[in-house]
């Protein structure tokens, strides 16, 4: 048995000389050298010869041996980053030298046999120092190839409903998709998170945020979801589907630009009409289409307690009000103003009307309503100014009164005037015509330089036209009355 590391064995020639013996005592060598291979650490196959021959021919250059690297365990081995497996290293392959022939070398001396049988077989140490480089090369790749394949990664990656399964390096999440170039935006949802550890047979989902402008019963807002279609955002929202009002079908899908959406959920309404109550199960989007669905007509001035256009509520109650009415239309005066002018002919304390005023019209229109059987206070609908009032001019005298009539003034005028009209200087008879403490007409007044009608004259100037007339005509113009100036 050998004691090298490699088992190895011993060939015999035909007669069983043994490696080594003197040329001539044995007349027969091997008739082919016999090489076996050992098994090293790495797994490299290493020639070696069944018996190492220390005979060099003169013609073969002496080399310093090759260094013997150091045998290195698989788990020293250094990591080499290769971006893929090594070739690998082609076996030697040794040629046998042919089987000795004694006759061959007859007439020539054994030396010239040895070298001649030289050419043919090579030497296991010559083998062994070309082989041993490749088997260490060979050791080192393998323990980078361990090294390699160690840090790679099989993950499988979803980017929005699309899977792979892909090699990486990355040592987390975030790395990964930087290099897959996955951007990520504040709506979007990643797992796990960007920070997480990557390990082989990992899987990473990446799903992308959508606005939803969604008006849910009537109030809209804007919410944000990662699911592709509206039954999947509606879910991921909580809300309610079922007996549901929805603008689009579950089944459309929703695209990164996202979608508008209205929903509305089945309520209970409870509508009061005619004294019966009726409870229905509704998602309509207005308060008279509640009340309709009800089988509750609206005729005319009919309304609803609350306004038809609003959202109805679940629960909500909604009272029905049978409306009838008329419009009923009053006439009112508007009352007309004043104006005074200052008039110098005019004794002091004596006013005329230059332009008598006249009212205006005002017209309002009320309605009379009736609701469910009980009238209500009447309600103005509108008003207009039918006539502009005419405003009254007044002349206002500020002439000085004379004192007094010379030859008059001792008479009773008191008592003609209370037998005339009572007493009352606005006194006017039942014809019209004669008007004043002393019922003078028209004509005659503004003969004795009264202006306007002697009724709307001061007391004091209507004594003084009396007294004057008297002065012309004596107490004939008071034919029944005259006789009181005397008394």
């Amino acid at each position: 048995m050998s004691t090298s590391q490699y088992e190895t064995q011993e060939a015999y020639g035909p007669h069983g000389a043994p490696p080594g013996a003197p040329d001539g005592a044995w007349p027969a060598l091997h008739d082919a050298e016999t090489v076996t291979y050992g098994v090293p650490v790495h797994g490299v196959p290493v020639p070696v010869h069944a018996y190492d021959d220390t005979y060099r021919p003169a013609y073969e250059a002496r080399t310093a041996p090759l260094p013997v690297a150091p045998t290195l365990a698989p788990s020293a081995a250094p990591t080499l980053a290769l971006t893929r497996a090594p070739a690998p290293v082609p076996t030697p392959t040794l040629t046998a030298a042919p089987a000795y022939e004694p006759g061959a070398h007859a007439g020539t001396d054994g030396r010239a046999s040895r070298r001649r049988r030289a050419r043919y077989t090579e030497r296991p140490d010559s083998a062994m120092r070309r082989l041993l480089p490749q088997a260490l090369v060979v050791a080192f790749l393998a323990g980078g190839t361990t090294a390699f394949v160690a840090e790679d990664k099989a993950v499988d990656l979803s980017v929005d409903g699309r899977q792979r399964i892909l090699h990486t390096f990355a040592d987390d999440v975030g790395d990964l998709l930087a290099e897959e170039g996955v951007r990520a935006g504040a709506h979007d949802m990643i797992a796990p998170v960007p920070g997480a550890a990557l390990h082989s047979g990992d899987a990473v989902a990446v799903r992308y945020g959508r606005p939803v402008r969604l008006t849910l019963d009537g109030r809209p807002r804007e919410v944000w979801t990662t699911a592709h279609t509206v039954e999947g955002a509606l879910d991921e929202l909580g809300v309610r589907a079922e007996g549901a009002y929805l603008s689009a079908s579950r089944s459309r899908p929703i695209g990164r630009a996202g979608l508008a959406l209205d929903v509305r959920t089945e309520r209970a309404v409870t509508v009061l009409a005619d004294g019966r109550t009726r409870t229905v199960r509704t998602n309509a989007a207005t308060v008279r289409e509640a009340v309709e669905e009800a089988g509750i007509t609206l005729r005319g001035q009919d309304t609803v307690s609350v306004p038809p256009h609003s959202f109805p509520r679940d629960g909500q109650t909604v009272t029905v009000l049978r409306i009838s009415g008329v419009r009923e239309v009053r006439d009112e005066q508007v009352p007309f103003g004043v104006r005074r002018v200052q008039d110098p002919t005019l004794f002091r304390g004596t006013e005329v009307i230059a332009r008598p005023g006249q009212p205006g019209l005002r017209r309002t229109t009320y309605v009379l309503r009736t609701v469910n059987g009980v009238r209500e206070k009447p309600r103005r609908e509108r008003t207009e100014l039918v006539r502009e009032p005419r405003r009254q001019v007044v002349r206002v005298g500020t002439r000085p009164r004379p004192a007094s009539v010379d030859g008059a003034d001792h008479l009773n005028w008191r008592g003609l005037a209370a037998c005339e009209s009572g007493g009352r200087p606005h006194a006017v008879d039942a014809s019209g015509t004669y008007g004043g403490l002393y019922q003078f007409d028209a004509r005659t007044w503004r003969s004795l330089g009264g202006s306007g009608r002697p009724q709307d004259a001061p007391a004091e100037e209507q004594t003084y036209r009396a007294k004057k007339l008297y002065m012309s005509r004596g107490a004939t113009p008071w034919p029944h009355c005259g006789a009181r100036l005397h008394t």
